[in-house]
């Protein structure tokens, strides 16, 4: 089984001694490099026809070997390896909860109960029944995150541009639609962090161990001792609106009673809301974007990537210092920083409605970490998130606060906050001058981008339902703009 080694432990070289040791082991890695980057093709051609020289050769060759080296010396263990992604049926590679094991029926299950909308039954009004799903404010056309500023679940209409409903105007409990008032982070290569959501607070394992005098309301949860995707599956569902799975049509289809008794064949009755839960956490575990450019390069493809994103990934884990965050397979980490960045009201997107929360960004929201912890150390920090797929949706950061990727990078390159609400001393010691020059920045850029893409997420979302509703939404907004009816 996978076991989280992404904390950096005494002893370990520093980023920086680790750059020096990169660069002085780059100039063996690119004679090797230089070579074997072009033993499938001896004729200099691309695979576009497009005719390599010598002098081509030899750059590209030394790009491999630096980015080798870099990556070699970054890695805590493993090398190259310790990036790479498995496949999402290589159960024994992907980290797991131990009260959770991974089994095949259980995915294939977890799979059609994530994007199922006949769960959507326990909604403030009659018209919304079955309309939305887990997989509405995480779908695959959005990299598994909402593509606006703030997921809506019930009281949303239409599918890409999902918008609020008029007839919920947060007027009374049953007028307030299920919408969030911080970005909805993606569901993808979650399987690499304890805890879930911005601040951490799903997960009865790990970081949240000292925090249990605030485990109330959903995050009672925790007290089940899982790790945090299976929390937040098991909470996210009576938050959402999606808990009476017993009386659902889901119930009744024979397809689902079948699937129920094959991934959970101990149980007599193993249509629960608890087997839900724990079958769409299985699920996420296995949503992995282990087709991009970066992973095919990490599994020997040599020129899976271009020169300038392999430019681009050598200051990731070099200069640009990312990599002291973002790490592991899925360039994340179960660390927590106070950047500076915008809160949802002060998002680029006008569409951002707070009204259900009085107005304004919750003082626990706005506080991240600390907004659950109640330490004031804490305050402002927010997760480090994965990094893949980022363009299938135009905002960023927790406050949709950014429109691009390039706008990120030259936040963080400047190192002038946001939020003033923010003190500086609460602001991280990651948060400094980085010296990117404006070509850098562009090559950084292409990286995350491009490099960082997975084009085939499809494969996650099933053809059909059994429920015979479309999915991620089942409005008649949606099912007119999906061309599903």
């Amino acid at each position: 089984m996978y076991v989280d080694k992404t904390r950096r432990e005494p002893g370990k070289p520093t980023p920086g001694r680790r750059v020096l040791v990169a660069t002085s082991l780059a100039f063996l890695m690119t004679l090797l490099s230089s070579c074997d980057a072009f033993q499938d093709n001896d004729t200099g051609f691309r695979g576009d026809n497009e005719f390599l020289s010598s002098r081509d050769i030899t750059r590209i060759g030394q790009l491999n070997g630096s980015l080798r080296a870099t990556l070699s010396a970054q890695a805590l263990e493993g090398g190259l390896e310790f990036y790479r992604l498995p496949d999402s049926d290589e159960f024994d590679r992907i980290p797991q909860d131990p009260l959770n094991p991974l089994t095949r029926a259980k995915v294939r299950l977890g799979q059609l109960l994530y994007h199922e909308t006949a769960l959507g039954t326990s909604c403030r009004q009659e018209s919304a029944s079955e309309t939305y799903s887990c997989a509405g404010c995480h779908f695959a056309q959005a990299g598994f995150q909402a593509a606006t500023p703030q997921g809506i679940a019930e009281g949303g209409r239409g599918f890409f541009n999902r918008k609020l409903d008029p007839a919920y105007d947060s007027s009374s409990d049953e007028n307030t639609p299920d919408l969030q008032p911080i970005r909805s982070p993606s569901s993808m290569n979650t399987a690499y962090q304890q805890l879930m959501l911005w601040n951490g607070q799903f997960g009865g394992v790990g970081l949240n161990f000292g925090t249990e005098a605030n485990w109330t309301g959903p995050k009672e949860a925790n007290m089940l001792g899982m790790h945090g995707l299976e929390t937040q599956a098991v909470a996210g569902m009576t938050v959402h609106r999606m808990d009476d799975v017993e009386n659902s049509r889901v119930a009744s289809i024979p397809f689902y009673q079948r699937l129920f008794g094959e991934a959970f064949p101990a149980d007599d009755e193993p249509v629960t809301l608890m087997n839900s839960a724990l079958a769409i956490a299985a699920f996420e575990r296995t949503i992995l974007a282990n087709r991009s450019p970066f992973q095919r390069w990490l599994r020997g493809e040599a020129r899976a990537m271009s020169e300038d994103q392999m430019r681009g990934a050598i200051l990731f884990f070099g200069k640009a210092e990312c990599s002291a965050c973002h790490t592991g397979p899925a360039l994340s980490s179960m660390t927590f920083y106070a950047l500076g960045m915008n809160d949802l009201d002060g998002a680029v997107d006008p569409r951002v409605d707070l009204r259900a929360f009085g107005g304004t960004v919750p003082d626990d929201v706005r506080r991240g970490r600390g907004g659950f912890t109640g330490r004031v150390a804490d305050d402002y920090r927010f997760k480090t998130p994965q990094l893949y797929n980022l363009t299938d949706t135009p905002f960023y950061s927790h406050g949709a606060s950014f429109s691009s990727v390039r706008d990120v990078i030259a936040y963080k390159n400047a190192a002038v906050p946001q939020n003033s609400l923010v003190p500086v001393e609460r602001l991280s010691s990651y948060f400094r001058p980085l010296g990117l020059s404006e070509s850098e920045i562009d090559d950084l850029t292409v990286f995350i981008e491009e490099a960082l893409y997975d084009p085939e997420l499809m494969r996650y979302v099933p053809a059909v339902l059994p429920s015979g509703n479309c999915t991620p939404h089942n409005d008649a907004e949606s099912r007119q703009e999906l061309g599903c009816f």
